[in-house]
């Protein structure tokens, strides 16, 4: 325990709304974070119940719950919560070793909840065609966040994207340092031509994305890694990459390639079971398939 307090950051109390505050701040820029909340006291704790502490995906603490031994597992928790998405409870007995550290006569009991806070996921779609058309309507009813992005006007315009939240009309080298790309970015990869999809997956390897996806044949996507391997990219940037993009489910259609391929975003968002990944068109889904890179 000891060794995990040491690690842990300074923290202060501060009035609640600013533990919302700063939540708020988080998930806008994109960043995760886990909220701790006293949900249940018995008898004296050095804190109060709905006490709150913001565990930021950086380690650094807003707010706390009482401080001593409780505040380091809370914190631990924190982290896990953040890395794994889901909550966790805990529950506390103050012995009298825990009164003595915070300098207060205790002995009672608290329940801790620590929940994920996590921003929208937010898909990223290059290229405004009849798929990319299909895909942020798809995109946007299971919850993602979308933007497009196209360097031609009488494309990436509101009357064929009127759901998106962002559209840039750009080109892709001028867009890319205003896009703020995080964990829960999800970069899919549809422009018009194989130079326009080299130029935009030759940055998208580099960005944290949680999901990069590219439209094409196994042919075109061998063709385009090996092409960005002979600039100097490892093989392992493409470790997030799915190309040929989607499940196989035999779609054909602009509207049924779209379901394809959100139900792999959502395969990756929601970490499901790794059977799904054999249903999945990609390359890089499966070891085995890896060979035909060599």
């Amino acid at each position: 325990m000891e060794s995990v307090r040491s690690a842990m950051p300074e923290t202060s109390e501060f009035p609640a709304s600013d533990v919302f505050e700063e939540l708020v701040r988080l998930r806008r820029a994109g960043r995760k974070c886990a909220l701790a909340t006293i949900v249940q006291v018995n008898g004296s704790i050095p804190s109060y119940e709905s006490a709150k502490m913001l565990i930021r995906d950086d380690g650094s603490m807003l707010g706390t719950v009482g401080g001593g031994c409780v505040e380091a597992e809370v914190w631990t928790a924190g982290r896990e919560v953040i890395e794994t998405e889901k909550p966790k409870h805990l529950s506390f007995t103050l012995n009298q070793d825990a009164a003595y550290e915070n300098g207060l006569i205790c002995g009672g009991q608290l329940n801790v909840f620590v929940e994920p806070v996590v921003p929208q996921p937010r898909a990223v779609i290059f290229g405004a065609g009849h798929i990319s058309k299909s895909l942020a309507k798809v995109a946007r009813t299971a919850g993602f966040a979308t933007v497009i992005v196209d360097d031609r006007e009488a494309f990436a315009c509101r009357d064929r994207f009127p759901e998106a939240d962002e559209i840039f009309a750009e080109d892709y080298e001028t867009v890319f340092p205003k896009l703020t790309i995080g964990a829960s970015s999800y970069l899919i990869v549809v422009t018009r031509g194989h130079r326009d999809d080299l130029r935009v997956l030759r940055w998208a390897v580099t960005t944290p994305a949680r999901y990069i996806a590219m439209i094409g044949s196994k042919r075109k996507v061998i063709g385009v890694v090996k092409e960005l391997e002979k600039e100097g990219i490892p093989r392992e940037a493409f470790d997030r990459l799915f190309a040929p993009m989607g499940l196989d489910i035999g779609a054909v259609t602009p509207e049924e390639i779209a379901v394809s391929v959100v139900a792999e975003m959502i395969a990756v968002r929601r970490g499901a079971a790794p059977g799904w990944r054999a249903l999945s068109k990609s390359i890089f889904a499966a070891e085995a398939a890896r060979a035909v890179l060599k």
